[in-house]
């Protein structure tokens, strides 16, 4: 097994003005959601500035609101002091004009959108926009999982500084990243991208361009999998989540982890695949599509395969048991 190369970030010079410039200082994010704000989060733990870009003043103040609490959280469970976090927040910055992309060395969008077209769509206008923002020299990224890069960049004037990067939102404490290369994307600015992947504390996970990646193909065979071993009767839906959970040491079940990506965009995913690869194994399971259409969409909606109380406790959703 290889062993993870952290490097110091301090040899970067981050906080020191006697330093050359530092290689990636400062990062931005097109889009501030839930997936934006673990981004973010990751990004600005370690000393890196981050400046996101949102559609309205109202937007940026639930996202800093939202990191705010998570943070808070972590403090509350010891994983943060009160002075780490002041220091924290005051890296992040949220806008909504490009232009303050200008001095940064790395843009990531993560925005959300609900249909495939409208996806690209939206993608090729946030990356032209984010090129005529930024310098040359800034690297632009997405953390689409289904979209591959060559066809978001296609269109650029300097196409060969676009790569994709998944992060594992779902799982924050994920010691990799996924890291995609398009077409066109140059040799320099694939090794500087796995550098910064490592002055974050973790693994660069080189994956050949492809839909779905490595994670999300895997993923979603294995949840239908789990739903047709469900409709089947072979086990129920608990022990289906216990057995990946304690038997091959997954963090969460199939069904857990389903709920807490959100079934809606976990459809999504099957879709796109099914759109490109046309293989039945991508087809939605008909318990996922029940859901979605009931509006039952895990965690965000109190509701999925399980049912989510205030208290902190879980329960089976019976209509799917």
């Amino acid at each position: 097994m290889s062993k993870i190369l952290i490097e110091p970030i301090e040899g970067y010079g981050l906080s020191s003005k006697n330093r050359p410039k530092q290689l990636f200082s400062k990062v931005g994010i097109v889009g501030c959601g839930t997936v934006g704000q673990s981004i973010a989060l990751m990004i600005s733990q370690k000393d890196i500035e981050v400046a996101f870009l949102e559609l309205c003043e109202e937007r940026i103040e639930h996202a800093l609101s939202e990191i705010s609490a998570e943070l808070d959280s972590m403090i509350e469970h010891w994983g943060m002091t009160p002075s780490e976090k002041r220091a924290i927040m005051a890296r992040i910055h949220g806008y909504t004009d490009y232009k303050y992309f200008k001095d940064c060395d790395l843009v990531i969008e993560a925005i959300r959108s609900k249909t495939r077209e409208r996806r690209i769509i939206s993608r090729k206008e946030v990356f032209k926009n984010i090129e005529e923002a930024v310098s040359r020299e800034c690297i632009i990224a997405t953390n689409s999982t289904t979209i591959v890069i060559t066809e978001l960049s296609s269109e650029l004037e300097y196409n060969h500084r676009c790569v994709s990067l998944h992060f594992l939102t779902n799982t924050p404490s994920a010691k990799m990243i996924e890291v995609v290369r398009g077409l066109y994307t140059s040799d320099d600015v694939y090794a500087k991208v796995v550098k910064f992947v490592y002055m974050l504390g973790k693994q660069a996970i080189l994956v050949e361009e492809s839909p779905g990646l490595i994670s999300i193909r895997v993923f979603v065979a294995q949840l239908n999998e789990a739903c047709a071993v469900l409709m089947e009767g072979v086990g129920s839906l608990e022990d289906i989540d216990k057995t990946m959970r304690i038997g091959f040491g997954q963090v969460l079940g199939p069904f857990e982890m389903a709920d807490k990506i959100g079934l809606d965009k976990v459809s999504r995913w099957m879709h796109n695949l099914y759109n490109e690869f046309g293989d039945k194994k991508y087809i939605a399971s008909p318990i996922i599509k029940k859901l979605v259409r009931a509006r039952n969409m895990g965690r965000i909606s109190g509701k999925g395969f399980y049912v989510y109380h205030e208290n902190g406790k879980k329960e089976v959703n019976q209509k799917v048991a």
